[in-house]
């Protein structure tokens, strides 16, 4: 059912707060979205390097914030770059940066920072 509530509300275009807030009640998600805040653009390689987690749990938590119209995807040859949308309402937009800002000093989002800085052959980014 919230799978549905989902996409209902990406193709509807209108993000409620539940949505939002719901996304970012899982930690793997919050800090997605935390490296994406701070970097504008990641590709799913560094984000599974920097969280330390499987590909396909990265990539799932990832479709579901597409889904939900909180991130939007490009590729790149092989390479899914994922960045906040560009229709994402203000209001969202405020709520993800000022808890990047009040955030990044965490231990688990310095650690996440610390890794994706020292991830080797970090794929380049060709600004869009």
């Amino acid at each position: 059912m919230s799978v549905h509530i989902y996409v209902e509300t990406y193709i509807i275009g209108a993000m409620k707060p539940e949505i939002l807030f719901n996304i970012l009640s899982d930690p793997t998600r919050v800090r997605a979205i935390m490296l994406i805040q701070s970097e504008g653009e990641v590709c799913v390689c560094e984000l599974t390097h920097a969280l330390q987690e499987s590909q396909p749990k990265v990539s799932r938590h990832l479709a579901l914030m597409r889904d939900s119209g909180i991130v939007e995807s490009r590729r790149e040859g092989t390479w899914m770059h994922y960045r906040l949308s560009s229709s994402l309402p203000d209001w969202a937009r405020d709520i993800i940066e000022c808890s990047h800002a009040r955030l990044t000093d965490l231990a688990t989002f310095r650690r996440d920072a610390q890794r994706l800085t020292k991830m080797n052959n970090r794929p380049e980014r060709i600004c869009a």
